[in-house]
């Protein structure tokens, strides 16, 4: 475990405005169509995070939102880029089907090479349930992704995917259970509770100093939480975390995203990370 900072690399994300975002629908537990969603308070939280980002010295790039697609806000969930190489996804539901396309067309436009790109066979959610660390790949299934995609990405990316088993259905992606602190030291923080028993044994054989969140912090998606290497920002409910950030040499950012936590993501659900071909960080 480390205790001092480190100076973190620029990063560079991909996100996409809540211009059509609503709750009329429910497919996860976090989805309640009675409760309405005020539209500019969303904008404005989620514009909030945008603009941290940059001062922070990170690049975002913008992802545009379809009418009908309410969850496109949700952008950690359209792809995977791992060293320039990009995984679409492929949903599990069909209310969000259409999201892959559309993030396979701007990765097109944005001069990704078909060589590239692939389209999968077995559903994935992106970055939902794949975490990206210098080691392996950890890979989320139980509730939406496939067991199958492990194997696809693994293929793919030629990196280790470790397969993890979620089996609370409040945490029903990987990136609601689990964050990746500093990926060039495989640090991370996670949520035993949320992991079936072997699942857990595996984080814990390799990640024997990882940060244990408790229920409290993880029932507000504490671990929605976005960090690059030094700053870690995360939902300002998560209170019982920033003291223990801080003790590992992290800042950690409070942010207000409580409109999109309507829909069920926060920090990180709303941020696609486009790791560069020379990824390479100290």
């Amino acid at each position: 475990m480390r205790t001092t900072p480190r100076e973190p690399s620029p990063r560079r994300y991909l996100m996409c405005p809540p211009a059509h975002f609503e709750v009329t629908y429910s497919i996860n537990p976090w989805m309640d169509p009675t409760k309405p969603v005020d539209l500019p308070l969303a904008l404005a939280q989620w514009e909030d995070l945008r603009d941290r980002y940059r001062v922070l010295g990170h690049t975002v790039e913008l992802l545009d939102p379809v009418p009908g697609l309410p969850d496109m806000v949700y952008a950690a969930n359209g792809a995977t880029v791992v060293e320039g190489r990009v995984l679409g996804a492929r949903f599990a539901y069909p209310e969000r089907s259409a999201e892959a396309a559309a993030h396979l067309d701007w990765f097109r436009r944005n001069g990704y090479p078909d060589a590239d790109l692939q389209v999968p066979e077995h559903i994935n959610e992106g970055e939902g349930d794949f975490a990206v660390t210098a080691s392996w790949i950890l890979a989320g299934h139980g509730f939406r992704s496939s067991p199958l995609s492990h194997d696809e990405a693994q293929e793919f990316f030629g990196r280790p995917v470790i397969g993890l088993e979620l089996v609370d259905p409040r945490y029903y992606h990987l990136d609601t259970a689990l964050c990746v602190l500093d990926d060039a030291r495989d640090e991370v923080m996670y949520f035993p509770d949320a992991f079936s028993p072997g699942s857990r044994a595996v984080l814990l054989r390799l990640f024997p100093d990882a940060l244990l969140v408790g229920a409290g912090d993880a029932a507000v998606l504490g671990l929605n939480a976005v960090s690059d290497g030094r700053h870690v920002l995360l939902p300002q409910a998560a209170v019982g975390l920033f003291e223990p950030l801080r003790a590992r040499g992290f800042e950690p950012i409070a942010m207000d995203l409580g409109e999109l936590l309507k829909g069920g993501g926060s920090v990180k659900c709303c941020t696609q990370e486009l790791r560069p071909a020379n990824e390479a960080r100290s």
